[in-house]
């Protein structure tokens, strides 16, 4: 990839926002037939540009909208089949200096009980989690000035050293935390993280500036351009997002859109994940209760459909932010990834009262445990769970990985993996309920595989798990 210059000065904006303008005016009340002619060439799976992504929001037809929905649900089988990976975040600390309008992290806000957990009380965060059967989590920190990237990576080889009973062990550990220079970024990426997460939040520079009023996020441009420091710094994976509720919701799909591109342009890859949480109340937060630009339902559904079509082969993430009932209508429309039994805190997970608003950063929508989730994706929904790290581990990431995901073949992999850690699962976690129903879940996998020589494999391992080996994988 190209060398990112870090030095401030020589930052540029590669976000332009009369283009962006220009682009959602274009695409106000689209003609039905250009609709169509966008979705054709959705199916294609080659992705859409910033425009043809703006005249799908824009669309004001219901029966179109519905055909949208359709689209993102035929592109997200096709490429991800009944797959969702499954992972937990872990908040290490919500200790924070910057000055964000819509976060209970907020350095202002006095009502937070401020923590930031010591190694042994990671150790006890992890050992609770492993013993839920999470495999996959992501550290979150706040920004204070105190926590460098030695201590963030520190942080990750406690999380790594924890092993419980039966088969518990974190096989991937992925990062949100502050943009840092590229040294730094080293420093965590030798540790073995997974993917680098960092949101912009908004990419309206006006907004931006009257949300961030202290702290390092103050700085736009740094925060714009932490994922070409952790490309630079050998970061394979790097995932990015918006917090929708800030600006107007076209606005910053597009901005979005527009980051890939110029990733994709200079590192030779795009992020492998995108995240869209919707604002939520938190402590401290008053604009967190009446969102300037409160998006509905409907409109949130059609962004999730909309970025599946536009960027077909990027991981989709969904948080605990939404409620069981919308999660599931979004896993039909494009989402891939998503979060299970979520705590919002340090050391929300071996806290006896974990329902603590002075020390969480938002509120949560779904409130069940990891076991619960599982039993209703796969018991009820016919989706596989997956904690699969084999691409990791293999070296199947950044644009290896993309190189094989548009060309089909990363399925090979994928769906015997994602049985694979669903079988260890329940094989040491599952309640009895949740056993026999994924039992019979992967025995249908199993049955209509249509790969005579990878189905032998499949059903050999799965034997030895039965008999009692672990993570195993093709």
């Amino acid at each position: 990839m190209k060398s990112n210059n870090t030095t401030q000065h020589n930052l540029t904006n590669f976000i332009d926002e009369q283009l962006i303008n220009e682009e959602i005016a274009r695409a106000e009340n689209p003609d039905k037939s250009l609709v169509r002619e966008i979705l054709d060439k959705g199916l294609e799976r080659n992705g859409l540009t910033p425009y043809e992504t703006a005249v799908l929001l824009k669309n004001k037809d219901k029966e179109l909208d519905e055909a949208i929905f359709e689209t993102a649900m035929s592109i997200k089988k096709g490429i991800y089949g009944n797959r969702l990976v499954l992972f937990a975040p872990l908040y290490i600390t919500n200790e924070c200096g910057n000055q964000c309008e819509y976060c209970g992290f907020n350095a202002k806000n006095r009502e937070l009980d401020r923590r930031t957990l010591t190694a042994e009380e990671i150790h006890k965060e992890v050992e609770v989690l492993e013993n839920q059967g999470h495999k996959r989590l992501l550290l979150v920190y706040g920004e204070h000035p105190k926590h460098d990237a030695e201590w963030i990576a520190q942080t990750v080889r406690d999380v790594y050293s924890v092993t419980s009973e039966k088969s518990g062990e974190i096989r991937r550990v992925n990062i949100n935390c502050a943009p840092l220079d590229v040294e730094g970024f080293r420093k965590i990426h030798e540790v073995g993280i997974g993917t680098y997460q960092c949101f912009q939040e908004t990419y309206h520079q006006e907004t931006y500036k009257k949300l961030h009023t202290g702290g390092r996020k103050t700085d736009f441009l740094w925060r714009l351009h932490a994922m070409h420091r952790a490309m630079e710094a050998g970061i394979d994976d790097v995932g990015m997002g918006v917090l929708f509720g800030l600006y107007e919701p076209t606005f910053d799909v597009l901005a979005l859109l527009h980051h890939c591109r110029q990733l994709e342009k200079d590192c030779g890859v795009g992020p492998h994940t995108i995240s869209f949480p919707r604002l939520e109340p938190a402590l401290g937060a008053e604009i967190a209760f009446n969102p300037p630009y409160p998006t509905s339902g409907h409109e949130f559904k059609k962004i999730v459909a909309a970025l599946r079509i536009a960027v077909p082969y990027t991981g989709l993430i969904l948080t605990t932010r939404e409620n069981a009932e919308f999660r599931r209508e979004l896993i039909e429309v494009g989402v891939s990834q998503l979060s299970a039994g979520s705590r919002t805190y340090p050391g929300a997970y071996s806290d006896p009262e974990y329902d603590r608003p002075d020390v969480q950063q938002f509120c949560i929508g779904d409130n069940r445990s990891l076991d619960e989730i599982i039993h209703s994706i796969a018991g009820e929904h016919g989706y596989v769970p997956s904690w699969c790290t084999a691409c990791y581990r293999m070296g199947r990431t950044g644009e290896h990985f993309m190189e094989l995901a548009k060309t089909g073949f990363i399925q090979e992999f994928c769906l015997p993996n994602g049985l694979l850690t669903f079988k260890e699962y329940l094989e040491d976690y599952a309640s009895e309920e949740t056993r026999k129903a994924g039992n019979e879940l992967i025995r249908k996998e199993v049955e209509a595989y249509d790969d005579p020589k990878r189905k032998k494999i499949l059903m050999d391992r799965l034997a030895r798990m039965e008999a009692g080996e672990r993570d195993l994988y093709i």
